[in-house]
């Protein structure tokens, strides 16, 4: 039974390390990020279970101890999901940007509450394949808890990753209403195509709440939204 969820941003720019003289700029969204992990905490699951972005071969499951680093950003930084040993198949299979990030998210609040374990979803999935996903997570004895990363769209500002597009504010306002109301059906419904032409990292996992939230009874806060790089950055949480 899903008990709570936190939806958090998946820039390695979170990561002080990696933004380098930038990092300030993202200090309100840290706060945010650790006040959605402190709503985990508080709902004592048994399990979190932690959904990111992910490219092929990334895709897939990550047991606890599976091992990321920021190396490919040009940083010497590694961190380990949950506080697992890492056997050698965590150790050979690398975490995605998005769950080191995530992994990062959890060492910085010092997580020992529960088991975790992560998993990468590709960002074509298409929307019912995310909600299955969700509905077997949500259906699963004991208490679980969600950490979701996700980017909204990366083309609002003109020095965007994608450049400005007029549909981009409007998309990641919605997708802001709906996770700070916690409205499952709004995320079930964002369009595939439509997240893909405005480069949504976030989709694919928010439907995989959306499925595993279905008949949770959870409320929603939203905690952080802004765009500070041209970049729809949302944080939320679920309880």
């Amino acid at each position: 039974m899903l008990v709570a969820a936190a939806v958090c941003p998946c820039p390695p720019l979170l990561v002080p390390e990696v933004a380098a003289g930038a990092a300030p700029e993202l200090d309100v969204a840290r706060a945010a990020c650790s006040e959605a992990l402190a709503v985990l905490a508080a709902a004592r699951p048994d399990r979190l279970v932690v959904v990111g972005p992910a490219e092929e071969p990334a895709c897939g499951a990550y047991p606890e101890g599976a091992r990321g680093s920021f190396r490919g950003f040009g940083v010497d930084l590694a961190v380990r999901l949950g506080r697992g040993g890492g056997d050698t198949a965590s150790e050979e299979r690398e975490l995605p940007p998005s769950l080191a990030v995530a992994a990062w998210l959890l060492e910085r609040a010092g997580w020992s509450h529960a088991p975790v374990e992560g998993l990468g979803v590709a960002e074509p999935l298409a929307p019912e394949r995310c909600v299955g996903i969700g509905r077997d997570i949500g259906r699963r004895a004991g208490r679980v808890a969600l950490l979701v990363m996700g980017d909204g769209t990366a083309r609002r500002t003109l020095k965007g990753p994608g450049y400005l597009d007029e549909r981009a504010a409007p998309f990641d306002a919605e997708i802001a209403r709906a996770l700070g109301t916690a409205d499952v059906a709004a995320l079930t419904a964002l369009d595939v195509e439509s997240a893909r032409e405005l480069m949504v990292a976030g989709r694919a996992p928010w439907q995989v709440l959306a499925g595993a939230a279905e008949d949770a009874g959870l409320t929603g806060t939203l905690l952080y939204d802004d765009a500070p790089y041209g970049v729809g950055y949302m944080v939320a949480a679920w309880s």
